[in-house]
This record gives C-alpha cells, sequence and structure tokens, in this order.
C-alpha cells in the first residue's frame, strides 16, 4: 500500500472499530452456554466457568441451549444448584431433547421454552446398561426433582372471589418423571415414567412457550436491543473435564498404585513408577486448577506413600506405619476431589463426599487385585517379561547356589584369610571359601584344617 494512504486507512479502521464498540455499549448482555452432550464433568465445567464469564460481563440473562439425553446424577445436581443459587435468571431453550438430568437442569431454570416435538421428563436413575437402580437411588432422585420443583414457589390464583396457590411447577409432576408408581390423573397412570411433549408441558406448567431459536427465546422475555455471548469452552476445558470424570480418576488411581507396587517388584526405577508419577500429575492437576485439591492434601497424599514404602521396604512385617500411609493416601486422594475447607464438610453434599469414597477405595481395591493377578499370571509373559526377572536358573546351565568340591576338601590344611569369629573366610589350594570356625575364634593368619560339611557349609579347626 501507498505509504501516503496508509495513515488515511489506519485511522479509517481504528473509527470504525469506535464505532462498533459505541454501538455495542449499554445493550442488554445475554449469556448463552450449551448443553449438548452427556451430562459429566465436562458440563459442570462449562456451567461454572459459563456463569464466572456471564456475570464478569454483566449479563442480564443466562440462556442454557440444551439437547441431552441425561448423564451423571452427581454432575446434574451440581448444575442444578448453580441455576437455583445465581443472582442472574436462567431460561433453558430445549432444542429437541430434555431427558434424565436433561429434565432435573431444565425445572430448576426460571423458564423452560421448547422447539416443537422437543420432549421432557424419563428421570429415572439408571445405571451404564440402562437398567434401573435400586429404590434408594430413585428416593433420592424423587425428592431432588420435586424440592427443585418446589422452589419456583407458588402463583396466587383468584377464581370467583377466591384465593387458590398453585404450584409454578407441580412437584407431583416432577417426581412422576421418576416414579412409575405415582399417579396423577388425566396426566400418567401408574406404571409409566412420565415423559411430556412440547404441548403437555406448556398445558401442565413445564413450559412457557414453543421457540425455534435462541432468539425467539430473548424476545419471549421482552429483552430488547440486547447482544447474545457464547460461552466457547477452551481445549483445557474438554481436557479437564475429561479427567475429573469419576471413571477416568478411578484408572488414574489405579495407574498411580498399579505403577508403585510394580516398581517394588523390581529394582532401579523404571517404567512402572514413571506412570505413576504421570498419573498423580493427571490426577491432581484438574482439581489444583479449580480449587478442589489443596496444598496440604497433595502433601498428605506423598506422606502417605512414602510411609508404605518404608513400611514394605524398610520396617519387617506390617505395622503403623503401613495403617497411617494407607489412611493418608486415601485420605489426600479423597479430599482433593471435594470442596472442603480443612476437615470442614458443611458444604461438601453427601452424593459428591459418598461419590469420592467410593472411587477411591474401589481403586484401590482394583489395584489390589490387579497386582496380585498380573505378578502370579503374566510376570513371565508379554510385556511384563520386560520388568522382571523370569530366567529360570537351572544347574545343567550352570546356575549352582553352593560350591561343589566342598567334600574334595575334607582334611586339608590352609590358614585363615580373614579372622572367623566364627565365620569368616579361609584360603585352601590357593581358592578362598566361606567357612565356621568349630570351637574358638580364630585369628586372621593362623593355620587350619577342615573337618566336616553340614549344609553346604564348612566348618574348620586351628591346627
Amino acid at each position: 500500500m501507498n505509504r501516503k494512504y496508509r495513515m488515511p486507512f489506519k485511522l479509517i479502521f481504528g473509527l470504525l472499530l469506535l464505532i462498533q464498540s459505541f454501538c455495542s455499549f449499554g445493550k442488554t448482555k445475554v449469556f448463552v452456554i450449551d448443553i449438548k452432550q452427556e451430562i459429566g464433568s465436562t458440563s459442570w465445567i462449562k456451567v461454572q466457568h459459563g456463569y464466572q464469564e456471564a456475570e464478569s460481563i454483566g449479563a442480564s440473562a443466562i440462556i442454557i441451549h440444551m439437547n441431552t439425553y441425561g448423564g451423571l446424577v452427581l454432575f446434574a445436581d451440581s448444575i442444578r444448584t448453580k441455576i437455583l443459587n445465581s443472582k442472574i435468571p436462567t431460561h433453558v431453550f430445549i432444542d429437541n431433547n430434555a431427558a434424565s438430568a436433561g429434565a432435573l437442569i431444565s425445572i430448576a431454570c426460571d423458564s423452560i421454552y421448547m422447539r416443537p416435538g422437543a420432549n421432557i421428563g424419563a428421570a429415572t436413575v439408571v445405571n451404564e446398561s440402562g437398567q434401573k437402580m435400586p429404590d434408594k437411588y430413585q428416593s433420592y432422585m424423587r425428592a431432588t426433582i420435586r424440592s427443585t420443583a418446589e422452589a419456583h414457589g407458588k402463583d396466587t390464583l383468584i377464581i370467583k372471589q377466591d384465593t387458590i396457590l398453585k404450584w409454578v411447577r407441580d412437584p407431583k409432576i416432577a417426581e412422576a418423571m421418576v416414579d412409575e408408581s405415582v399417579y396423577i390423573p388425566g396426566i400418567i397412570d401408574t406404571g409409566k415414567i412420565l415423559t411430556f411433549t412440547a404441548q403437555e408441558a406448556i398445558k401442565y406448567g413445564y413450559c412457557e412457550g414453543l421457540c425455534n431459536s435462541i432468539d425467539e427465546v430473548v424476545g419471549k422475555l421482552k429483552i430488547v436491543d440486547y447482544e447474545l455471548v457464547k460461552y466457547q469452552p477452551t481445549f483445557f476445558d474438554n481436557i479437564k473435564g475429561f479427567l475429573m470424570n469419576p471413571v477416568v480418576s478411578g484408572v488414574l488411581i489405579l495407574i498411580i498404585l498399579g505403577g508403585i507396587y510394580f516398581e517394588l517388584q523390581t529394582p532401579g526405577i523404571g517404567f512402572p513408577i514413571i506412570a505413576s508419577l504421570v498419573a498423580a500429575v493427571l490426577y491432581f492437576s484438574p482439581f489444583y486448577i479449580d480449587g478442589l485439591a489443596q496444598n496440604w492434601e497433595i502433601i498428605l497424599f506423598f506422606i502417605g506413600m512414602i510411609l508404605i514404602g518404608l513400611e514394605v521396604l524398610v520396617i519387617p512385617g506390617f505395622g503403623v506405619a503401613g495403617i497411617l500411609g494407607i489412611i493418608f493416601a486415601s485420605g489426600g486422594l479423597i479430599l482433593s476431589m471435594i470442596n472442603n475447607n480443612w476437615f470442614d464438610f458443611s458444604a461438601v453434599p453427601n452424593t459428591k463426599l459418598l461419590s469420592a469414597i467410593l472411587t477411591v477405595f474401589l481403586s484401590f481395591f482394583l489395584s489390589v487385585l490387579g497386582g496380585i493377578y498380573f505378578t502370579s499370571r503374566f510376570w513371565g509373559r508379554g510385556i511384563f517379561s520386560k520388568i522382571g526377572l523370569n530366567v529360570e536358573m537351572k544347574v545343567q546351565d550352570g546356575y549352582i547356589g553352593v560350591t561343589q568340591n566342598i567334600e574334595d576338601l575334607l582334611g586339608k590344611e590352609g590358614i585363615a584369610y580373614t579372622s572367623l569369629r566364627p565365620s569368616g573366610k579361609i584360603l585352601v589350594n590357593n581358592e578362598i571359601y566361606d567357612a565356621i570356625s568349630e570351637a574358638n575364634l580364630i585369628a586372621k593368619g593362623t593355620k587350619i584344617r577342615v573337618t566336616r560339611q553340614e549344609a553346604a557349609q564348612m566348618y574348620v579347626i586351628e591346627v
């Protein structure tokens, strides 16, 4: 570009940016967070960071753009708690599905908008294979979804001079999404789990209206002159969410313990301890970044591992050091997963504490079983043959434990190569052997005679 035109071009470009900033200044910020995958640790991290960003830009409303078949109740409960406690009004646009955990999160929002053809409901707790979990899990979910509906309170209706209080979200309907035994006349029969279509949800107070886009939702909210700001998760958000998944955390604990176990079975520093250290870094890093794992909790874990190592390698038997080591190591791993303040657990939900304890101790148990299994079955096979001694030392191959010509030395004379007190070394026929004095201590250089051999051990007397 010609130099004389370069300065005007920069000036014009700067003015355009300034005009754009002035145009956006004063607009109402509406923040959008996508939940379009299985509810899990990654979703929870996105919601946490999304709310932080929404607060930092002064957003007037948050819209969750949802399309999910459900996920882990633990993280769904965390998200719904975040929504209920938020100072910024939160609304949800159900693009297609809000099933199971997605239904719980949607009911927590201040208003629900659905695309025509969308569904909400079917919140029964199931396992990984889709089988219904025992009633104690259903009981907790029933109470959670019922209390979530109750959190929206009641509307006051005046009908024919009568004042009637009506739930904004009927808790009985929410409970019917979990429990098939709930019967609501005209809505659901016993033996069926409740799922609403968009029209049914509007009819029974579980949807404020139909929309086809986020902009239509904003219009329903009566927000004008607005700017949509969408949360963009980073690569590290996804990695951190993956590492904080309870299953992944359990696998990392297995690698930590398994690496230490196999390292104790082999001499020197090798691959097992390196794998264990890498797994420890991957385990603690996301919790440390999120402020869950404190320095003292990580130190507590390493002190526990040191105590276990001392118990195995230095101290005979299994006693106080080993027990304390297990307690410290387990405590460090568990405390790193929860939002405790030292030993104050009042702010920690019982489900999170129980999940952390089960994850750690199940991993401990599996690592012990795995160590025993691999050591006994595969130690001399495949990749394990590279980290263990698997050679059978046979006599015909020249491997012997004791000298074979001791009997030939009976009656032979020699000298004490070292002092025998009572054991030491002797020199016979210009060869050095281990020997034990039959009676007195024998000084170095004293003449000796070989008297007998017993249990592959040579005995001598002073001549």
